[in-house]
C-alpha cells in the first residue's frame, strides 16, 4: 500500500436499506404444516414487481408506513406464490406476494428508492427483503441449468424445475467507493462521478461515488482498485470497508468502501462509463445538503445521490469526519 493518511473512521449507524427487526426464521421454510397455519394469522406485504416493485404506504409524505394486509385481503394468492419473509418480534409471521396493488383509502403506492430512507427499521427491512426476493422470482421462471420452467419452493426461498434441480436466490456483489484526499476540515475533497448512462436532469448534474460489479475470481478490494483506475485513471490506496446494503434493482449487494487518491493526479475518464468527474470539498457537499447551489459548469448545479442509496450514506459519513 502507498503511504499516506489512514482512511476515515467507520461511521455510526447503518445505511438506510441495511436496517431490519425481522427474524427470518429459516427453519420454518420447509415446514408446510406450520406455514399453512402461519398464513392464517399473517401480515401480508403486496409488492407489484411489474410496476417497479411498488407497495402501499400511508399517505403521510414525511413519515410513510407500510400497509400490510391480512390473509383474507390476499386470499387470491396461490400458496406457491406466498413468500415467507419471517417472524416479527411480536410473533406474527409476515409474507409477501407479487400482485397488483389494491386501492385503499388513505394510502399511496411508493417504491423503495423513494421511501426507503424514510421508513422505520422494521419497515425498511420488510420492504427491502420483499422487493429483492420478488425480483429474483420474477427473473427465474426458467432454470438456467435445463431451460425447464420452475416453481416456488421452500416458502419462497428456492425454485425447482421439473427435473428436481433446485435454484436459490442470488445476489450480485458490487463495490461502491468514496475516494477522498485524506485532508481534514472543510477544504478536504472527495471524488465523485457522473455516470454516462444517467439521463439528463433539468438544471442539475448528478454526481455519485464510483461503483461497479465484482468480477468472477476478484475480491471486493481488487474491484475497487480496478474500477477506479478504469473509470477515472487514478489508483486508489488505503482501501477500507465501511458497510453494505441491499440494492434490489434487481438484485445487488452494495459493498461500501473509503479509499484515498491523489487529487493532483490528472483524471482520465472512460467515456463509456463516466461522463464527468471532479473533486468536491466538504464545503461544497455541505452547501448542497443545506439546499444551496454549487455550480458544476454549463449552468448546472451539483446534485447528490438519492437518500436511500449507500452512496449518500458514504458521502455524509465523510462529511461528518472533518478531523
Amino acid at each position: 500500500m502507498t503511504s499516506g493518511p489512514p482512511p476515515l473512521d467507520l461511521p455510526a449507524g447503518h445505511p438506510p436499506l441495511a436496517r431490519s427487526t425481522l427474524d427470518r426464521a429459516a427453519h420454518r421454510r420447509t415446514d408446510e404444516r406450520w406455514l399453512a397455519d402461519a398464513w392464517q394469522r399473517a401480515r401480508v406485504l403486496v409488492v407489484d414487481v411489474a410496476n417497479g416493485g411498488r407497495t402501499l404506504v400511508g399517505s403521510a409524505a414525511d413519515k410513510p408506513e407500510l400497509i400490510l394486509l391480512g390473509p383474507d385481503a390476499a386470499r387470491d394468492s396461490a400458496p406457491g406464490a406466498r413468500l415467507f419473509l419471517g417472524v416479527e418480534p411480536d410473533g406474527i409471521p409476515v409474507f409477501a406476494v407479487d400482485a397488483p396493488l389494491p386501492e385503499l383509502a388513505g394510502t399511496r403506492p411508493a417504491n423503495l428508492r423513494d421511501v426507503g430512507h424514510l421508513l422505520s427499521d422494521r419497515d425498511a427491512g420488510l420492504f427491502t427483503t420483499a422487493v429483492a426476493l420478488a425480483n429474483w422470482h420474477a427473473r427465474h421462471l426458467y432454470s438456467s441449468l435445463t431451460g425447464l420452467s420452475t416453481v416456488v419452493g421452500d416458502a419462497g426461498w428456492s425454485r425447482r424445475d421439473e427435473s428436481g434441480n433446485q435454484l436459490w436466490p442470488r445476489t450480485d456483489p458490487a463495490m461502491i467507493v468514496l475516494v477522498h484526499d485524506g485532508v481534514a476540515g472543510p477544504g478536504g475533497r472527495c471524488l465523485l462521478g457522473n455516470n454516462a448512462a444517467w439521463r439528463s436532469e433539468r438544471d442539475v448534474r448528478r454526481y455519485s461515488c464510483l461503483a461497479g460489479y465484482v468480477e468472477p475470481g476478484e475480491s471486493a478490494e481488487d474491484a475497487v482498485v480496478r474500477e477506479v483506475t478504469e473509470e477515472v485513471g487514478l489508483v486508489p490506496h488505503h482501501i477500507g470497508y465501511v458497510a453494505s446494503q441491499s440494492w434490489p434493482f434487481p438484485g445487488s449487494l452494495m459493498l461500501g468502501f473509503f479509499a484515498l487518491a491523489d487529487p493532483e493526479r490528472p483524471i482520465r475518464l472512460d467515456p463509456a462509463e463516466i461522463a464527468h468527474a471532479g473533486w468536491f470539498s466538504r464545503r461544497d457537499i455541505a452547501a448542497v445538503l443545506a439546499g444551496q447551489a454549487v455550480e458544476v459548469g454549463a449552468g448546472l448545479r451539483l446534485a447528490l445521490p438519492p437518500p436511500s442509496s449507500i452512496a449518500l450514506f458514504l458521502i455524509r459519513s465523510w462529511l461528518a469526519d472533518a478531523r
